[in-house]
């Protein structure tokens, strides 16, 4: 059977979405997965197809895209949050951020596909400050270098009711009774994940999308400590947010990287709030201007 999407990264929180406005668009949808089980609620939509694949291994990655109808497209989803310090990058945004990609487009050309839609974000910057703007930067470099009809989004940090930002803050505030808070100026220009998914869709039928990057931002700018006092009381949370001086925020991360379980806030996390996250002056505000949404708020997040 051939699909007309074949959607990677798409058992993630934003791919969960979009999976489902892709196939309410009317397309069908092949998700590649090394967690099965975690992408149950996926099996629910009637269009959409789950595999399970491993996408860094090349030869899946080249079968994968042999099933897609030569008119069809592949969305690139994956990104990693958190990796080890090394110069420019370690292995982890390596592979997730600039060898994924660069795979990518190369079995999409064995197979003759052309339309390519890339998942980058706001900053993405081969010499940015941080780990993972390098490594996105490096990314959309290999994606503009190759003769695909590609699209590029650059989003801020998304909301939705599964993020594991905005719930982050709300499951911490309600846990502790005050929360120091390191680098509160930080600004972030916060975008909902079902407007995300929106512009994703309509670029597949908008031809004039073809070889354009697009930063994502929604309606507000926020400073870090904005957003926790919203989390805060989303969740009923009393929790007192308290700044501190940057350099606690730096001993708060390099303690986060060496406890066991998955990182908080990584030194590399806190090199990226180095630049403000939001819609740069002079750009367009590509979810009204191109793709005319009604962007939802960080308020009426359920």
């Amino acid at each position: 059977m051939k699909y007309d999407i074949l959607l990677i990264g798409g058992n993630g929180f934003v791919g969960r979405v979009l999976a489902a406005q892709l196939q309410a668009a009317g397309y069908s949808v092949l998700i590649p997965t090394a967690h099965l089980v975690a992408g149950r609620e996926l099996r629910l939509l009637p269009k959409v197809y789950l595999e399970d694949a491993d996408v860094h291994e090349f030869d899946d990655l080249q079968a994968l895209c042999s099933r897609i109808q030569a008119q069809g497209a592949v969305i690139n989803l994956v990104g990693a949050l958190h990796d080890k310090p090394a110069q420019p990058y370690g292995k982890v945004f390596k592979a997730a951020h600039v060898d994924l990609p660069k795979n990518i487009i190369t079995a999409m050309q064995m197979h003759g596909l052309k339309r390519y839609l890339h998942m980058s974000a706001l900053g993405a910057d081969s010499h940015g400050p941080s780990m993972y703007q390098r490594s996105k930067g490096d990314g959309e470099a290999a994606v503009k270098a190759s003769n695909l009809d590609w699209t590029i989004f650059r989003p801020s940090v998304i909301f939705g009711a599964q993020d594991q930002f905005i719930n982050l803050f709300a499951k911490l505030t309600k846990l502790f009774p005050a929360m120091p808070l390191a680098n509160h100026t930080a600004q972030f220009q916060p975008v909902s994940v079902d407007d995300v998914a929106t512009a994703f869709v309509m670029a597949l039928s908008m031809p004039q999308t073809i070889r354009q990057s697009y930063d994502l931002v929604g309606a507000t700018v926020y400073s870090m400590k904005e957003i926790v006092e919203l989390a805060k009381r989303k969740v009923g949370a009393s929790c007192a947010i308290i700044p501190v001086p940057a350099f606690v925020g730096y001993l708060q991360a390099l303690a986060f990287e060496f406890l066991p379980g998955p990182t908080l806030m990584s030194r590399d996390n806190i090199a990226s709030m180095q630049n403000p996250n939001i819609l740069p002056t002079g750009s367009q505000d590509a979810l009204v201007e191109t793709f005319k949404v009604s962007r939802r708020s960080l308020e009426g997040m359920q």
